[in-house]
């Protein structure tokens, strides 16, 4: 479930909010490639600042280090959670239309290299080699190439009792 654009308005200040609304559906359409990644560096070290300071008060809170400043009792971390989480999707819409970018242009690489190698081929020379020997017109013959082995068909008989009387004598 998607957080409201007003809801981020309020957690963010105004010059936090200006580069979260660039990262929004119709205005990150029109960023080129260079203000995308521009925009989402500065996202990821605001992401991370945001992180940090939570993690800090955290271990504060706990008891495991020491409060840094003149406040005794530092404030919930949860606004800081929510705005860290604001940053987060900002730069998730970011990355993904850096990579839906990537991808157009991968694609339109791989189209550029098949239409060359399609290119290529129309304008290599064609090559028909000789079908060698066909049968021409008509049903004449054609001699067969491979040696054939003649064999008296008693032979092929004589063999195949052989195999039967075998078989006879183990079963038995």
């Amino acid at each position: 479930m998607g957080v409201e654009i007003a809801a981020e308005r309020k957690l963010l200040t105004e010059d936090e909010y200006d580069p979260v609304a660039r990262s929004h559906h119709p205005a990150v359409q029109g960023l080129a490639r260079d203000e995308l990644v521009e925009l989402a560096r500065w996202l990821r070290s605001r992401r991370a600042r945001m992180r940090d300071t939570v993690r800090e008060r955290r271990r504060i809170r706990r008891g495991k280090a020491e409060p840094r400043g003149a406040a005794a009792e530092p404030p919930s971390e949860r606004g800081l959670s929510a705005k860290k989480q604001v940053f987060a999707r900002a730069l998730r819409r970011v990355n993904g239309r850096i990579e839906r970018l990537r991808a157009e242009e991968k694609r339109d690489r791989a189209v550029a290299n098949l239409r060359e190698a399609l290119e290529r081929k129309r304008a290599a020379p064609v090559h028909h080699p000789s079908p060698g020997r066909t049968a021409d017109e008509g049903m004449r013959p054609k001699d067969n190439q491979e040696p054939t082995v003649q064999m008296d068909p008693r032979e092929i008989g004589r063999v195949s009792q052989f195999v039967r009387d075998a078989q006879a004598r183990r079963d038995a």
